[in-house]
């Protein structure tokens, strides 16, 4: 009972229309930068490149695949760093480079044969723009452009980089009645599972 209330506390100020939106999502993708990372580069003295993820968006990756979800990622960039992140998460497609993200969109929606409104797409910029645009569920970060913003069907209350996608993933758990029982089988003791 503490579980579902603590819960309901977390996600009191969503709205009963991203409820309503999220109860029919089928996949999940994501933009990379600026949403799973804080959008910054860093290149040392030998071209290498580093990004900083958070963990905490990681973990529920799993969660959403073993409920059913798929999740996907579409991202402007060509980066070692993000296809190594992608293949260690488990992702069930990753694309980069990609410069027209709508055009990308509808070949995924043909692929898997899902409706837009079965999507829900975090992004933060102009070239996420298109799939925002069309999904069942768009959601930014909490510092996506101000432009940008507005499409949106929810704002994130987390910046890109620090748990924009976990918010979204847990949302979606929620929205069909998953996360109060992941919450509560995951935290019983050792003594009571053997009973």
């Amino acid at each position: 009972m503490e579980t579902e209330k603590i819960v309901a506390d977390y996600f009191a100020h969503i709205t009963e229309d991203v409820w309503e939106r999220a109860a029919k999502i089928k996949l999940i993708i994501t933009d990379i930068d600026g949403v799973m990372t804080d959008g910054g580069i860093i290149y040392d003295d030998n071209k290498l490149e580093f990004k900083k993820f958070s963990v905490k968006d990681g973990l529920i990756v799993y969660h959403l695949r073993k409920s059913g979800l798929m999740v996907g990622a579409i991202t402007g960039r060509e980066s070692y760093v993000v296809q190594n992140r992608c293949e260690e998460l488990k992702f069930d497609f990753h694309y980069h480079g990609v410069k027209n993200k709508g055009k990308k969109f509808n070949e995924v929606l043909e692929t898997l044969e899902l409706q837009a409104e079965e999507v829900a797409y975090i992004g933060d910029d102009l070239i996420d723009l298109p799939i925002l645009a069309r999904v069942g569920l768009a959601v930014v970060s909490n510092d996506a452009l101000e432009y940008v913003k507005p499409i949106a069907h929810y704002v994130s209350r987390f910046k890109g980089g620090e748990g924009v996608f976990r918010e979204v993933g847990d949302l979606l758990l929620h929205s069909n009645a998953q996360l109060v029982p992941l919450i509560e089988t995951l935290s019983q003791k050792e003594d009571d599972k053997k009973q």
